[in-house]
């Protein structure tokens, strides 16, 4: 029964010293992090990264924000809506004839119809999509997507 013991002992301390030495490889590792400070610095989701705040410092909105919510935030230092958000459609009037053109760049883009003109109401949303009219079925306001990018790279 003592032989029993002392190899379940054994066991146990190897596991360990197999899982701290683990540990301590993994903690030296080398993460190397490019830091984007403007959109320019911006080369892909890895580089959405921060400096984060200087020790004794509180962190500013500059410092601590990562992924699309600090290309959002490098996008208003510049004047750059990233996510044309503003008022996205510019072209059309509405109706089955002359219908509201939504730029995409990918074929398709979801919208949020709250009414026309004076005549609001709560968002519906839809799907516009390429050579299509897409209809409000509360105001009946026409939407048609309007395809932005190089010709047959939107089709997969």
């Amino acid at each position: 029964m003592s032989n029993t013991n002392q190899f379940c002992s054994i066991s146990l301390n190897f596991s360990v010293s197999r899982l701290l030495t683990t540990t301590r490889i993994l903690a030296q590792a080398k993460v190397e992090t490019k830091i984007s400070a403007s959109l320019a610095d911006v080369t892909g989701p890895d580089s959405l990264v921060g400096p984060g705040a200087k020790p004794g410092t509180i962190p500013t909105e500059f410092d601590q924000a990562t992924g699309l919510e600090r290309l959002e935030y490098l996008g208003k230092l510049e004047g750059v809506d990233v996510f044309d958000m503003e008022k996205p459609i510019f072209e059309g009037s509405g109706s089955l004839k002359d219908p509201y053109l939504v730029p995409t760049y990918i074929g398709y883009r979801y919208v949020g119809c709250r009414g026309k003109g004076n005549e609001d109401h709560k968002a519906y949303w839809m799907k516009v999509e390429e050579d299509k009219a897409s209809r409000c079925w509360q105001c009946g306001t026409v939407y048609t997507a309007k395809y932005l990018g190089e010709p047959g790279h939107h089709h997969h």
